[in-house]
């Protein structure tokens, strides 16, 4: 088992900002200033070609910390970040590029690449919650929730399948048939975002995907635009619902 390493500590607006290693995982942990009592944990994974302290990752921390008091935890996948690319992340991101460039179909690519993630991830995750859950402030019996849109969604929902101390999840803006069998195995409170008019998903597979989970309270918001059109208010409502699922309290408008 690896140890939580703290290399870096910051405070701003009531948030203190953590950088950690578990081995050589580098991760961020958000947590309030003043919070001294134990607080439920989120897990953010972030989307493809981001980091852990990407603008979006921090915002989605930040509502987390103000209106609920929790800590949220975002690590870098593999290849991204302060990580290292293989031969194998290089060879991908060529792939991609070429799509983009001759107008090709990205998504085989991207789903080929993020299960491989996956399935590099689930074990980092795993270890990194095993080390947080070391921390006073966090402990081993508090609820644990996840948080992932994209990429954030292929790691997170092998994740969630596998992990019992997750116990609710918002995902969104993915499909493929690997994710969806493994969205079976969910049972726990689920919170899904799609786009209608998504460009690189049809909204069959979308829909197919919500319907794949098996948790038996579990929410569909669709929004009418493309995929990078996701209204900003999806992450106050992902806000809201983990305070219900958590047992947080949103303590102002989110």
């Amino acid at each position: 088992m690896y140890s939580l390493q703290f290399t870096a500590e910051s405070t701003t607006n009531g948030i203190v900002e953590r950088d950690f290693t578990v081995g050589d995982i580098p991760g961020v942990l958000w947590s309030p200033a003043s919070g001294t009592d134990r607080a439920p944990l989120v897990l953010i994974g972030h989307d493809g070609a981001k980091h852990k302290k990407h603008p979006a990752m921090t915002g989605r921390a930040h509502r987390l910390v103000n209106h609920c008091g929790f800590h949220v935890a975002v690590i870098d996948a593999p290849g991204h970040g302060d990580r290292p690319r293989t031969a194998h992340d290089e060879q991908e991101r060529a792939a991609l590029s070429e799509a983009w460039a001759t107008g090709e179909p990205v998504s085989p690519i991207v789903v080929r690449y993020n299960e491989h993630l996956a399935e590099l991830s689930l074990p980092e995750w795993r270890a990194t919650l095993d080390a947080l859950q070391e921390l006073p402030e966090i402990g081993t019996g508090g609820p644990v929730g996840y948080f992932g849109v994209r990429m954030g969604t292929a790691t997170g929902v092998p994740l969630v399948a596998a992990e019992p101390r997750i116990t609710a999840a918002a995902f969104g803006l993915y499909w493929s048939e690997a994710v969806a069998e493994k969205a079976k195995e969910i049972t726990v409170p689920i919170e899904f975002a799609m786009q209608w008019d998504d460009e690189h998903i049809p909204r069959e597979a979308g829909l197919a995907l919500f319907d794949a989970f098996a948790s038996t309270e579990k929410t569909l918001h669709a929004n009418a635009g493309k995929q990078g059109e996701m209204p900003r208010f999806e992450a106050d409502s992902a806000v809201r619902f983990f305070a219900r699922h958590l047992g947080g309290a949103v303590t102002s408008p989110a």
